[in-house]
């Protein structure tokens, strides 16, 4: 049973949030790419990959020296319900544009 304490903390942080915007395109991404688009160091960019990983919300898969990252298509219907709520209300109080880390 997925942990609601770790999925909502992992939410609640704008780089990782930004993270699972990018994310919820349906394809990988890897590290480089989200510490760029979301101007973040790689230690840092890692350490949130780590949290939303350890909620349950990205699975990753290693490409030679790259980490690739998508979403977890796995996670059971209402815990991607709160992804997607998270994501809205994030998009609407921006006016629809992704959140800033």
């Amino acid at each position: 049973m997925p942990d609601p304490v770790k999925i909502l903390s992992a939410l609640a942080e704008p780089t990782r949030l930004a993270a699972m915007a990018m994310l919820s395109d349906g394809s990988e991404h890897c590290v480089c790419e989200l510490m760029h688009k979301l101007d973040a160091t790689q230690s840092r960019m890692s350490r949130h990959m780590k949290i939303l990983k350890d909620a349950g919300l990205v699975i990753d898969r290693r490409d030679a020296q790259w980490v690739r990252y998508r979403r977890n298509d796995a996670m059971p219907a209402h815990v991607s319900a709160i992804v997607d709520a998270a994501l809205a209300l994030s998009a609407s109080s921006t006016g629809g544009e992704r959140i800033a880390a």
